[in-house]
């Protein structure tokens, strides 16, 4: 039998998937060494591989084969645009995708002005304002802290994540729009899908069913 590798993006989700995974019956014990400078985990009985990955990676390996399953945010499958299968979305690391800036750049937005947007998203952000709200602005991607981009006049508004906005509250903004609902995902590559077909299915299956019946 081969191995079925799933890629897992660092910290939180996969802290969050390998919990998950435990509830139903998959396990790999050396990824719980803190310790450890193993970069792939083995689980031999149940065939398993388990690497973990930057998130923006793990829709990469996926595509490409190195994964045959990847756990990642919906804001990174969006952005990236892998051809990949989104199996399930796992109901936890909720969070939005929002358009936010100071109270005085929601007329800007009313009014559909030729604007500036900065944001670590430009896929997400171009896609929004281009073919959802038919506005034409200029998109500034940027890799560090996007808040910053309104405040110091770089941008009139900027495209992030936000969980709970108080860091947006603390600068003097404010959510203006919702882009979309954001969670963790599975994702499964394409020729995975269909010959490893059983196992994937029963994992889904099982995981699909430990949502549910959760909520």
């Amino acid at each position: 039998m081969e191995y079925l590798t799933f890629a897992l993006a660092k910290g939180r989700l996969a802290k969050k998937a390998m919990e998950l995974f435990e509830n139903i019956g998959i396990h790999c014990e050396e990824m719980k060494d803190e310790k450890t400078r193993k970069l792939i985990f083995v689980n031999e009985e149940l065939k398993m591989k388990f690497f973990l990955a930057k998130a923006t990676d793990v829709p990469t390996y996926v595509e490409y084969g190195a994964a045959d399953v990847g756990i990642v945010g919906k804001d990174t499958i969006l952005e990236e645009g892998r051809r990949l299968y989104e199996v399930l979305d796992l109901k936890f690391g909720k969070c939005r995708m929002c358009v936010c800036g100071p109270e005085s750049a929601r007329v800007h937005l009313q009014n559909h002005e030729l604007i500036r947007v900065a944001t670590k998203y430009p896929a997400i952000a171009k896609d929004f304002f281009y073919n959802k709200k038919h506005q034409t602005v200029e998109i500034i991607k940027l890799n560090g802290s996007v808040e910053l981009a309104p405040i110091v006049g770089l941008s009139e508004v900027i495209v992030d994540i936000v969980e709970t906005g108080s860091t947006l509250r603390e600068n003097g903004l404010t959510v203006l729009e919702e882009v979309c609902p954001l969670s963790a995902r599975m994702v499964v590559n394409c020729v995975s899908m269909k010959m490893e077909n059983e196992r994937i299915t029963k994992i889904i299956q099982d995981v699909k069913k430990l949502i549910e019946d959760r909520a």
